[in-house]
């Protein structure tokens, strides 16, 4: 640091440490507490060296308000009240609001959102690493309307890559990092439309790792890469109809394929390595089994990319917040929350800050609603319980609504909890902690969809390493993938 902004500092420093001690709070601990977070804020350096390694960690469907849901989650369960609680990402030094809307939907799709932050560039809600001048199924107008996504750039540079998923790896959000389509539906060829000469995103997919660009691919969705006709190993059929299969074709090609926990503990990661561990999307964390989490497929995919001469690109999605928030189930909602929080701790243990640029955000938010003025400590899948104004902890009352009847700390505005019925008539049902606290309850909502939606609200975007500093005030999506591209390529 050059000398004179030391002196400055550490006069700095003095003066307000001085300046605090006149205060009649200075003895307070949260007084204190705020002193000290500003004397760590100032000590924080910006990294301008390049990036080798760069990890993108996106939760599906994880806004602030979900963020918040996990924050109060893991730290109850860690007998903490909660709200005191700090997430691995809450941790991170450089933050950024991000504006998610697509550039036809103000609230967005994951398709979208994913192609900003793996492209550069905003698009239409419902396609994959095209341009927003493609109409949503218009195949002829693909080739057009292409750009160059995050796989083929980081590789393109020397770089190995890694995609990861607890949701189908054909998903939307995996898939924008590798693959160009005019629908994010058409995971298999049977989902393309007649005459369509797009290639279905699993075939991409095998492309993408047959000619070296992916190395690593780990996530679920086997169904689309074997025929109709066919089962897994689980007994499952697939969704082809052109009679490929996409597993044969990779393992003829050299790549390992593995479909369980015992394949992932056996599995030689020099080689580049296919984990397809369930027919559709990985499990829940709160049902997992015979299969690995998302840390440990963190930790495996950061292992296997380590020792790459011009480092590595890997993106890794919980996908599968997203599908509790839309299923109104707030508790498998925090459940993954936590594994994604478990795999952001992983990677920041695994990483040299100076050298790994580690982007932690979600792609979009749901329409998630906290109820009430709950005291702290009110378990958030459970009663609002009243604020004690004599202590800290929250009274035993539960707070009522009008009805007289007690509600949930976390509810939704629409979904399949709804109080209405789809006549438009019904009432707010009874619930009991009990009740609320089991892994199967579906929050109570307002308006009646079969799928809660997600919403528009901005999300977060958490960094540490090399340029992380430039994630500041509220960016544009897409603003994400030119600070990567930037720390890739920084002189």
């Amino acid at each position: 640091m050059n000398k004179s902004i030391l002196m400055a500092a550490t006069l700095l420093l003095t003066s307000s440490a001085a300046f605090a001690a006149d205060f009649k709070q200075a003895d307070n601990q949260w007084f204190k507490d705020g002193q000290a977070t500003v004397k760590m804020l100032m000590g924080v350096q910006p990294i301008t060296e390049k990036a080798k390694n760069i990890i993108l960690l996106i939760a599906d469907g994880n806004g602030i308000g979900t963020n918040y849901a996990t924050r109060l989650y893991q730290g109850q369960q860690m007998g903490k009240l909660g709200s005191e609680h700090v997430l691995p990402q809450d941790a991170l030094p450089h933050v950024a609001i991000v504006k998610t809307y697509n550039t036809n939907a103000q609230t967005p799709d994951s398709a979208g959102t994913g192609t900003a932050f793996h492209t550069g560039v905003k698009t239409k809600a419902g396609v994959l690493g095209v341009d927003e001048t493609l109409a949503r199924g218009d195949c002829s107008g693909v080739d057009a309307a292409t750009v160059t996504n995050a796989v083929e750039f980081f590789s393109g540079i020397g770089k190995e890559i890694g995609v990861i998923s607890t949701a189908r790896l054909t998903h939307a959000t995996p898939a924008s990092a590798y693959a160009h389509s005019a629908d994010r539906n058409w995971e298999a060829d049977s989902y393309l439309p007649e005459g369509c000469g797009q290639k279905d995103i699993a075939v991409q997919l095998i492309d993408a790792m047959k000619s070296g660009s992916v190395d690593l691919a780990l996530g679920g969705g086997r169904r689309n890469f074997i025929a109709k006709d066919a089962k897994d190993e689980e007994g499952k059929g697939g969704k082809r109809t052109d009679g490929k299969n996409l597993i044969e074709e990779a393992k003829a090609a050299g790549i390992q394929y593995i479909w369980d926990d015992k394949g992932f503990a056996s599995a030689d990661w020099s080689k580049p390595v296919l984990g397809l561990f369930e027919s559709s999307h990985m499990k829940y964390e709160a049902d997992r089994t015979g299969e690995p989490s998302l840390a440990e497929m963190t930790a495996a995919g950061i292992n296997a990319l380590k020792d790459s001469e011009n480092g590595y690109f890997l993106t890794i999605e919980a996908g599968r917040v997203d599908h509790a928030n839309h299923a109104g189930n707030a508790a498998r909602v925090v459940t993954d929350g936590v594994a994604f929080a478990d795999a952001i701790a992983k990677a920041v243990a695994m990483t040299d800050p100076e050298e790994t640029l580690i982007v932690v955000t979600a792609d979009h938010e749901h329409a998630i609603a906290f109820n009430g003025y709950c005291g702290r400590g009110s378990n958030v899948l459970g009663l609002c319980y009243d604020i004690d104004g004599a202590g800290t902890k929250h009274s035993d009352k539960p707070l009522t609504g009008k009805d007289g009847k007690p509600y949930t700390v976390m509810g939704y505005l629409n979904g399949p909890g709804s109080i209405i019925g789809e006549d438009g008539t019904g009432s707010r049902p009874d619930v009991t902690q009990e009740e609320a606290t089991d892994i199967d309850y579906v929050q109570q909502s307002l308006i009646p969809l079969s799928s809660e939606s997600h919403s528009g609200e901005d999300v977060a975007v958490y960094s540490r390493g090399p340029w992380s500093h430039l994630f500041d005030s509220t960016i544009e999506q897409n603003v994400i993938f030119h600070v990567m591209m930037h720390a890739a390529t920084a002189e």
